[in-house]
């Protein structure tokens, strides 16, 4: 044995400890156990081996110290020790191993600071401790490693301020420190080393401005900076002789302009300036930049007119909301033939549509709201066939609707409001068999409301025909829009009876206020007209009537006359009967005063859940739930969130609710959250989504019913429950399966899409039967989305489930559930938490499943243990693999390539062989109600 010279075994299925006898083999030069399952820790005695030059040990589960470094080492020219388990740091006796050229410990383990002994590896080129538990301050005396290409510490704990000695590696290419606590300045020395072609130092705490210097980096490629608190101006001559390919300042405080010249390459891709201070005008040159993909500069001060665009088959988003930009819009966007999104919305553009648009055959999203917009829509943009969202709000557009953009079939959302179109509402709109909101106030349309509008049964976030002289009475076919959940016909001339809309059960908000309605308003509205008075106002001849609503209703209705029941009813009577009538009343009523008084003299103790009830004019429902928690006290609390309080109420024997309360007091922002929760819920019924039961808005809070579920979250059943209940692989998989048919009912069974934007374990619940209910719509994409503030949208779901592409972007859709949702299914077969304690700073889930994928392959290294004598079973460890695959292409960082969530559920199911003949039911299995 002491003369072998190489022992390659790499990917061997190797298990076991490293025998120490290994040391004896004095002669060996090359050891490669890569890819294993070796356990144990490195012998002491690979320090005998004197003329070692390889030593490769990644992916196993090697544990405990480092020991290398501490004999003869200097032919050592390689060492791997990723993706493993050690403790403790990184030896400062590794610096005897002078021939070191790469040291490579990827996700290891490592926690401790770097040692200084680093610098005394003159010859490496390659230092990459990325992913790991590293603290403490980067080593100066990493800048005598002056060979040094690659530095990769990204995604550790370091913390202080980047070492001025960097600067003096010159050599060095690629240099990667993102995700750490760093503070302070990028070091003026840092900015001259000309090799550099990568500098990625986002989501550090660093600052300080940039440096005319770094203008000199002819071989920068990719410079990003963004979540950081970088100021100043950007320097003017930057992008003249770079290669620059991505640059990305977002969310820092930068000011100034955005340099001349900076696609003067004309080989960026990326361009993202939004979250700024920057001002001034967009340089000509952005339009001229044939390579551009995305372009954002959302939310800076910038003025001036927008630049002509060359033709650019390349470009497919453009963000330039909410800045000052004035002019018109460039005839010249009609070039970005590939164009999928434009949005200008919130600036001064002024000046007509041009027809050029038009051309932007796959423009899918056209925002183009508060601006000074004018004349007609141009029929030019009957082309744009795949238009999905049409907003033009609040400018000053006038003239008819097209009847020639009839040809957006596809369209989900169309925004007209606040303009002065005229010519009465087109009948063809009923063509718009997609629409889910339609936003037409605020005009001077005209006419009377055409019946064809009943056909539109996808309408759910909103319909709002206000303030348009509209006259008539509303169509009976009104009532056939059994999904809308907020109307406003306020501020017209339309007359005649509501009654038509007591058949929009589903209707969550409702404002007629300021019409010339007459008659009763119907019993399905009364809860609607005692929590917002004020959108039934300004009709005179509207009324309540008491024969058909409870006393209650009468009583807080005190806005609204009573309507004259007896006479109506009575008509014709003589007058002795009518005076009969009036007696038998005062009879009675005398009777119940003194029925009230026996009561309160004699009577029972008064229950104050009764006595709130009473004030509140409640159902008898609450006044049970308000009974069985004793008023909501603390004792019953089950549950805290962001968006409320959680309490368990049981009624009756066999009948238990869990009730969700939230307080609105000096919160606009949790009423519309429990507004939105309730137009999600309380109309959608399926199997794997939690089911409303009942809900009450009050003026200071409200409270929403559910149906208990006993085995409470599957957070709780992943991570709190002492001691962890056992989970085995098919409750597993019933959960996870479970929670896509849920999704996949919202995504396209509620046609059009629900996005729910906040999928975790925490509103997931599970039942008796371990059958998973996605819970908590509190910021689910529903209502007048174009209406929220942007404080409110930029809610975007929690940490650790929140899509790469939300990090800058408000525009949750349906492929940030499907990320979310693989984070669910990472932690249903890791048992570890989204951000778990035991990973390094930076390092969610998702990076440290897919860097042990990548590394091994080997699903046992990645679930969780207590699942290792099932995986015995093969049947078992393919399902388990095949699941953790899609959990992986869930959360692919680029959105275009994650799967539907009705891919997602085929491919559960092909994942199980043996239920594939015994399929569980489709997404689109309803529970009738």
């Amino acid at each position: 044995m002491s003369e072998l010279l190489i022992l390659y075994l790499q990917n061997n299925q190797l298990s076991g400890e490293i025998p120490s006898s290994i040391g004896n083999c004095s002669k060996l030069q090359e050891l490669f156990l890569n890819v294993n399952h070796i356990q144990g820790t490195l012998p002491e005695t690979l320090n005998n081996l004197h003329d070692i030059v390889y030593l490769g040990f990644a992916n196993n589960d090697l544990r405990g110290t480092i020991p290398l470094g501490s004999g003869s080492c200097k032919n050592l020219f390689l060492l791997d020790l990723s993706y493993n388990l050690f403790s403790g740091g990184i030896p400062s006796s590794l610096g005897n191993c002078s021939g070191l050229t790469e040291f490579s410990a990827v996700s290891s383990g490592l926690t401790g600071s770097i040692p200084s002994s680093i610098g005394l590896l003159r010859k490496l080129s390659l230092l990459w401790l990325p992913v790991n538990h590293l603290s403490g301050k980067i080593p100066p005396e990493i800048g005598n490693c002056k060979s040094l290409t690659q530095l990769h510490l990204y995604s550790n704990q370091l913390e202080g301020e980047i070492p001025s000695e960097l600067g003096e590696l010159s050599e060095l290419q690629d240099l990667e420190l993102f995700s750490n606590h760093l503070t302070g300045e990028i070091p003026l020395s840092v900015w001259k080393i000309q090799s550099l072609e990568y500098i990625l130092v986002y989501n550090n705490s660093l600052s300080g401005e940039l440096p005319l210097e770094m203008t000199e980096l002819n071989h920068l490629k990719n410079i990003s900076l963004f979540n950081n608190h970088f100021s100043g101006v950007i320097p003017q001559t930057l992008g003249i002789r770079s290669r620059l390919l991505q640059l990305d300042f977002t969310d820092n405080k930068f000011t100034g302009n955005i340099p001349p010249n900076l696609c003067s390459g004309k080989k960026l891709t990326l361009l993202n300036l939004g979250l700024n201070q920057l001002q001034g005008s967009i340089p000509p040159d952005v339009g001229r930049c044939t390579t551009l993909k995305r372009l954002i500069l959302k939310e800076n001060n910038f003025t001036g007119p927008l630049p002509d665009f060359e033709y650019n088959p390349n470009l497919t988003f453009m963000d330039i909301s909410g800045n000052n930009i004035n002019g018109s819009i460039p005839p010249s966007l009609g070039n970005c033939s590939n164009v999928t999104d434009l949005i200008l919305s919130n600036n001064n553009l002024e000046g007509h549509i041009p027809p050029e648009l038009g051309h932007l055959a796959n423009l899918k999203t056209l925002h183009l709201a508060h601006n000074h917009l004018e004349g007609p829509l141009p029929h030019e943009l009957s082309k744009c066939t795949k238009m999905d969202s049409f907003d033009v709000g609040s400018n000053f557009l006038n003239g008819p609707f097209p009847p020639s953009l009839r040809s957006w079939m596809v369209l989900t959302t169309l925004i007209l409001r606040e303009n002065r179109f005229h010519g009465g509402i087109p009948d063809f709109l009923s063509e718009f068999n997609k629409l889910s909101e339609l936003q037409l106030g605020g005009n001077m349309l005209g006419g009377k409301i055409p019946g064809s509008l009943g056909v539109l049964q996808n309408l759910r976030y909103g319909l709002n025909l206000s303030a348009n002289g509209l006259i008539g009475e509303i169509p009976p076919e009104m009532g056939k829009l059994s999904n809308l959940l907020t109307l406003d016909l306020s501020g017209n001339n339309l007359t005649g009876s509501i009654r038509v809309l007591a058949d929009l059960s589903s209707l969550l908000k409702v404002n007629v206020s300021y019409n010339s309605f007459d008659g009763p308003v119907p019993k399905m509205l009364m809860k609607l007209l005692n929590s917002d008075p004020s959108s039934f106002l300004g009709n005179p001849g509207l009324c309540v009537s008491c024969l058909s609503s409870n006393r209650s209703d009468c009583n807080q209705s005190s806005h609204l006359k009573l309507c004259d029941d007896r006479l109506t009813n009575q008509k014709g009577l003589s007058k002795v009967q009518v005076a009969m009538i009036a007696l038998g009343s005062s009879i009675f009523f005398v009777l119940l005063l003194l029925g009230v008084v026996y009561m309160c003299v004699c009577g029972r103790k008064p229950k104050q859940g009764v006595q709130i009830s009473d004030k509140e004019g409640t159902s008898s429902l609450l006044n049970k739930v308000m009974e069985a928690t004793a008023n909501l006290s603390d004792r019953f609390i089950i549950g805290k969130g962001a968006h409320g309080v959680v309490y368990k109420a049981s009624v009756d024997p066999g009948q238990v609710f869990a009730v969700k309360k939230l307080a609105f007091s000096g919160n606009k922002g949790k009423s519309k959250s429990m507004v939105r929760e309730i137009q999600t819920a309380g109309k959608i019924r399926h199997r794997n989504l939690v089911k409303l039961e009942d809900f009450w808005l009050r003026k200071d809070f409200g409270l929403i019913l559910y149906t208990y579920m006993p085995n409470g979250s599957l957070h709780e059943v992943l991570h709190e429950k002492r001691p962890p209940p056992s989970l085995e692989w098919n409750v597993r998989y019933k959960i996870a399966i479970g929670i896509a048919h849920g999704l996949a009912y919202l995504h396209y069974d509620c046609d059009p899409p629900i996005v729910h934007r906040d999928i975790k374990p925490k509103n997931i619940l599970i039942d008796s039967d371990m059958e998973p209910h996605i819970a908590d719509f509190g910021i689910a994409k529903l209502l007048d989305q174009s209406s929220v503030s942007a404080s409110s949208m930029s809610v975007r779901g929690t940490v650790g489930y929140i899509a790469p592409e939300n990090a800058y972007s408000t525009a949750n859709n349906r492929e940030s559930d499907v990320y979310s949702y693989g984070v669910v299914l990472l932690e249903l077969i890791t048992r570890k938490k989204a951000v778990d304690p035991s990973f390094m700073e930076g390092v969610d889930v998702v990076v440290w499943v897919r860097a042990l994928w990548d590394g091994t392959k080997d699903v046992h290294k990645i679930a969780d243990s207590s699942l290792a004598g099932q995986f015995l079973d093969s049947n078992v460890l393919e399902q388990a693999t095949k699941v953790l695959l899609v959990a992986l292409k869930c959360t692919e960082k680029d959105p275009r390539v994650r799967p539907t969530m009705r891919d997602v559920i085929k491919l559960l199911e092909d994942a199980n062989p043996r239920t594939r003949s015994k399929k569980l039911p489709s997404s689109s299995f309803l529970i009738r109600s």
